[in-house]
């Protein structure tokens, strides 16, 4: 399987996956693990990607060894798990900042942060690409066609996974929009 060009094709009940899973998975976790600096951390990364080749439709045509696809989406996995946990340290420090600093009594200060709990708890509920994609157009502003890009997907992916986030987060905070409505009032009398 070190040949130039191959097709990766592969599934849970193969021989050829649980060989590949094997051999590699020991390098796979110390590289992971050189990246994030935790064992468990380092081996979900790993389940991963394994997980992400089992889910493909298509089989993948590799140019590179499999080593090396196999390491580039390791080190893939972790910079994007990095990069999602500083998005939600962006977004909950900004939701904590932004709600405070409008709301002035104990009661209204409680509700805020139940429903910062419930957002939080909403987006992280998502499916992992549904909440990833919904994360880098709301958090960092990306356009669909930079996440379509960034993500190896197509745009109508990225649409497709926008509806169904923000129709699950509307129904999941439904209870709360009169206060987000009164949130939203309270800035812009202020």
């Amino acid at each position: 399987m070190h040949n130039k060009h191959f097709r990766l094709n592969l599934s849970s009940d193969s021989e050829d996956f649980d060989q590949i899973y094997l051999e590699n998975f020991p390098t796979l976790h110390r590289y992971a693990y050189t990246i994030l600096n935790d064992r468990e951390l380092a081996e979900e990364m790993v389940h991963q990607v394994f997980l992400k080749i089992l889910e493909r439709t298509e089989p993948v045509d590799l140019h590179t060894s499999l080593k090396s696809y196999l390491l580039r989406s390791v080190n893939n996995e972790c910079l994007n798990y990095i990069k999602h946990q500083k998005v939600r340290q962006n977004y909950h420090s900004y939701a904590i900042h932004s709600m405070r600093d409008r709301v002035e009594n104990p009661s209204s200060k409680l509700a805020c942060q139940e429903l910062e709990l419930h957002i939080a708890q909403a987006i992280n509920d998502l499916p992992e690409q549904c909440r990833t994609i919904f994360q880098l157009s709301r958090f960092e502003d990306l356009k669909y066609g930079e996440i379509a890009i960034q993500l190896g997907i197509s745009v109508k992916t990225v649409e497709s996974h926008m509806r169904k986030a923000l129709k699950r987060l509307r129904l999941e905070l439904a209870d709360y929009l009169p206060l987000i409505g009164w949130i939203v009032i309270i800035k812009v009398w202020y």
